[in-house]
């Protein structure tokens, strides 16, 4: 059993992540601000949950001091693009300073490992599959911000020797989102009875992967991984158009599922493809298990 920390604990991916760890029988504590999270997502009393900000550095120093965690895993940031965008000094601010707090008291109080999530929005366009080798060049100031945690990561490697663990998360999916990414926009207007929805950009692919597998992947690195700094893609391998996702929708609830182009939610910079080559983690035994069609049938069920 290992003590784990958990920043961003109670969001979409964090309580996956959490449930998961739990049922393998480690002791998790959750620094969450609730500001995207929930409190009720996780099964965690209060004497192992911390409702605190991670850009305040003095009690992020108190917490992991306090604690002493054999394994930070630090998810929490803003991670939303287009509120990224429009909010570029506050996402940045979190995403960049948070981090450096974290990794700050890591070096102080020395756990056996670090976990960072970071995005395949540091990736530029590429109309293949990307492997950890492929050179960065965000197109965005989320990619940016994680890209430069990337840096931290690796600096705090350098200068502490304690293993860390990058891992560049693709398009997530599953119960308890909180952003209005592309599948919870479309189950929201699906269990609301519209059978006409309204979306943005329809052309692009995505390579979606569930939260739950996710989670799964997050422990066999926590496992396997055993020294040095290493970046993995986390996604499934596999690419899906925004119609092929509606018609995975229809699909579940056996009826007609009709698509309006809203002009207000287009993007006008978009990426046509985004698929990760997952074979290096799956070199380490993680295989996904949960396909977007069973997977989108437990959300409207």
């Amino acid at each position: 059993m290992k003590r784990i920390l958990v920043t961003g604990g109670a969001g979409f991916i964090g309580s996956a992540v959490i449930a998961h760890l739990q049922r393998a029988g480690h002791e998790i504590f959750v620094i969450d601000n609730l500001s995207f999270g929930n409190r009720q997502f996780i099964n965690v009393d209060d004497k192992h949950f911390f409702n605190a900000d991670i850009l305040d550095e003095n009690r992020m120093d108190e917490i992991i001091g306090s604690i002493r965690p054999n394994i930070i895993i630090h998810l929490a940031a803003i991670h939303f693009i287009p509120y990224c965008n429009q909010h570029p000094y506050e996402s940045s601010n979190i995403n960049i300073r948070g981090t450096i707090h974290i990794l700050k008291a890591a070096r102080k109080y020395k756990p056996e490992k670090v976990f960072f999530a970071s995005t395949a929005a540091v990736y530029p366009i590429y109309d293949n599959a990307v492997n950890e080798t492929f050179a960065t060049g965000p197109m965005d100031i989320y990619g940016l911000s994680k890209l430069t945690g990337e840096h931290l990561c690796n600096e705090f490697h350098l200068q502490s020797q304690i293993p860390v663990v990058v891992c560049r998360f693709f398009n997530a999916f599953g119960p308890n989102e909180t952003n209005p990414h592309l599948i919870p926009e479309i189950q929201k207007q699906v269990l609301e009875g519209k059978r006409k929805i309204q979306l943005g950009n329809l052309t692009p692919k995505r390579d979606f992967i569930h939260t739950f597998d996710m989670a799964a992947a997050v422990e066999t690195l926590l496992t396997q991984v055993k020294e040095g700094i290493h970046t993995f893609n986390l996604g499934r391998g596999i690419e899906y158009s925004v119609t092929e996702i509606v018609d995975a929708f229809s699909k579940a609830i056996g009826e007609k599922i009709e698509i309006e182009v809203d002009p207000a939610r287009v993007r006008k910079v978009e990426r046509q493809h985004l698929l990760a080559d997952v074979s290096k983690l799956k070199s380490l035994g993680w295989e996904p298990k949960i396909g977007i069609e069973e997977g989108i049938k437990t959300l409207v069920q």
